[in-house]
């Protein structure tokens, strides 16, 4: 999702992953809402069903934007499209995943799957994203620029 702020300077939503691993990371901690294709489910619903699992609402209509692909480093390919809108980020509500915690230990716990989001302007955004992702921002700035939101 992206936005014009008061300056007209366009900002990104961005979610910080969560569980322990990233609970201390800022830089390269953040990415765009993004999961797993269903069998037999197109990447746009996918976008959009992962879009509503993560943030707890469902995206804003109107047409949106492909920005492609990209590889990121650990080998899993993320296919990314933008829209315009807006979403109070205090009212994000993510959902969860278990996993052993800590290593080893033999207890399971629960973590969110974002545990917070937050509007970055795109400069920002560059520095917060996993890094493959930022190409994706690259491509929002090139084709946004232009449209009104």
């Amino acid at each position: 999702m992206f936005r014009r702020a008061r300056g007209g300077e366009l900002e990104v939503l961005l979610a910080h992953m969560g569980g322990p691993f990233w609970a201390r990371r800022d830089n390269g901690a953040w990415s765009i809402p993004k999961g797993e294709y269903e069998e037999g489910e197109d990447a746009l619903s996918a976008a959009r069903r992962e879009f509503g699992e993560e943030l707890g609402c469902q995206p804003p209509r109107g047409q949106p934007i492909d920005l492609g692909s990209v590889v990121q480093s650990n080998g899993k390919h993320v296919r990314a499209w933008a829209i315009a809108g807006d979403l109070d980020v205090t009212r994000v509500v993510s959902n969860t995943f278990e996993m052993e915690w800590p290593p080893k230990s033999g207890r399971r716990a629960r973590f969110p799957e974002i545990d917070r989001a937050e509007w970055f302007e795109l400069p920002v955004a560059r520095s917060k994203l996993v890094k493959a992702q930022a190409a994706l921002v690259d491509r929002l700035a090139e084709l946004a620029s232009g449209r009104p939101c």
